[in-house]
């Protein structure tokens, strides 16, 4: 189990870019390769952070994307188990047009040059009013998910939120010009969408919703950019995917 891994064959992370992704990716070869056998335990977070030499949001961020891909899944007080050591990756819909494929991927370029910063901002400058509406629309999106709606409004709302917590008016003024075009999934048609795999891709949004909102609410402004970065970075690369079908 998990005491069995203390001694994992990875490397610490130094790369430039993303930690989090040099952290998953050699998680994700260990479970392929078998390394980690499915019904194993992942290691601690305190021993993940010891053994690639980063902090407990990075190893976060790298399981939640592990969790994307259907290898791994983490309960309340037992951990983070494998699944399985293949990969199926949560999708909105099966297939989506060309053009409308095009116009997401777009839309997402935009956000992830203005959005991690509006984050970074956000868990610098916000005050108890901004604390308050950014739970509020974090537990609407909950609701909206738990009774099966696509929570578009919902999920243009919580990101609205943060780019008015930055307290600059011209980042809430250019999402609301946006409109909730801005997510993805309002681009959608309704036969597009596959129920299943749609549950399974916005459990991870929720997930990847809370650890913005905790970085932010912590005031820790480089979580809260990297936090950010991954949540569209990880749907940019999800719908590219669709370019080749």
């Amino acid at each position: 189990m998990a005491t069995g891994y203390s001694h994992l064959n990875v490397r610490k992370v130094v790369q430039q870019g993303s930690l989090s992704v040099h952290v998953a990716d050699q998680l994700e070869k260990l479970i392929i390769q078998g390394e980690i056998a499915v019904g194993e335990k992942l290691p601690t977070e305190n021993s993940l952070c010891d053994s690639f030499g980063v902090s407990r949001t990075v190893i976060r961020e790298a399981i939640t994307h592990l969790k994307s891909l259907g290898l791994v899944e983490t309960r309340r007080g037992v951990g983070t188990t494998v699944l399985r050591s293949t990969t199926i990756e949560a999708r909105p819909a099966n297939r989506i047009n060309p053009t409308t494929v095009e116009d997401i991927l777009h839309v997402l370029e935009l956000r992830l040059t203005l959005e991690p910063a509006a984050a970074e901002l956000a868990a610098l400058r916000h005050d108890d009013e901004d604390r308050r509406v950014l739970q509020v629309r974090h537990e609407a999106f909950i609701k909206a998910q738990e009774e099966k709606s696509q929570a578009r409004v919902e999920d243009f709302d919580f990101h609205l939120a943060i780019a008015k917590a930055t307290q600059n008016p011209f980042f809430a003024q250019c999402y609301e010009q946006l409109s909730q075009s801005v997510i993805p999934r309002a681009k959608l048609l309704s036969i597009e969408i596959n129920p299943v795999t749609s549950e399974r891709y916005l459990e991870r949004v929720r997930q990847e919703h809370t650890y913005i909102l905790e970085a932010i609410l912590m005031r820790d402004a480089e979580a809260a950019r990297e936090t950010m970065f991954q949540h569209l970075n990880r749907a940019r690369n999800m719908y590219a995917k669709y370019r080749t079908q």
